[in-house]
């Protein structure tokens, strides 16, 4: 425990044999008390590497839920096992574990109950090879977000996001999309409900083997940002979404 906090790491897990071993490997297991992995009915044997290195919760979906799907199994589970500080930390090595004390301190100590690692803050991103279309997509879509939703965050996109009990607990994560637009929806409740959202800069890298999603599924995922981006000042100004009521 970290101030008496339970700290549970949660890994959305999908064709990640060849990076998991050395993922689990790197988390300080000195202040993280347990670690879940679900596995989305990955073709490989992500489970079997799972047990093998001895992680505590391993559990497969039956079929391929999505990675919104994937997190909803997560954040359940590490509830259910009573977290107080939860951490999704992706298992193909593209973000270090090496920021998860970094991350486990600065909710434990009180200081924000939300915390993403942020690839944009310094160089990480282009240093660590995001391609330029995706950085600059991603630039233009915080800047579009931010005026939206009155945030100053330098990224919205992070896979790698830590929670306080009380943050998770007051979302509705259940009835977010099943697919990458998850993450949005999460961060627009969040500040809906008055949460603030903490920082830290993070070193990626990108590898042929880290997840990574294409052009196509891309695109529609930055017209979702755009789109929700929307409903959330709308919503602001009186009109009714039930994620946000």
């Amino acid at each position: 425990m970290y101030e008496g906090k339970k700290v549970i790491v949660v890994m959305p897990a999908y064709k990640a044999a060849l990076t998991l071993e050395k993922t689990y490997h790197e988390i300080p297991h000195d202040w993280v008390d347990e670690v879940i992995l679900v596995d989305d009915h990955s073709p490989d044997n992500t489970v079997e590497v799972a047990k093998a290195v001895g992680i505590q919760h391993v559990i497969r979906h039956d079929k391929n839920l999505g990675y919104g799907g994937n997190q909803k199994t997560c954040y359940t589970k590490a509830l259910e096992l009573g977290g107080d500080i939860v951490i999704m930390l992706h298992p193909d090595y593209q973000y270090t574990p090496m920021l998860l004390k970094a991350m486990i301190s600065i909710i434990g100590n009180g200081l924000y109950p939300v915390v993403f690692a942020s690839r944009i803050l310094g160089k990480g991103a282009l240093k660590g090879g995001m391609p330029i279309y995706k950085y600059i997509a991603n630039r233009l879509l915080t800047l579009f977000q931010n005026i939206l939703i009155d945030q100053k965050l330098s990224e919205y996109h992070t896979g790698y996001r830590a929670f306080s009990k009380e943050a998770l607990e007051a979302v509705k994560f259940t009835k977010c999309d099943d697919d990458f637009i998850f993450d949005n929806q999460m961060v627009l409740q969040l500040f809906w409900k008055g949460f603030e959202v903490g920082e830290v800069t993070c070193p990626t890298k990108y590898f042929d083997e880290a997840s990574s999603i294409n052009f196509k599924r891309s695109s529609i995922y930055g017209l979702g940002v755009l789109w929700y981006s929307v409903r959330y000042r709308l919503a602001k100004w009186g009109w009714k979404w039930d994620l946000m009521n």
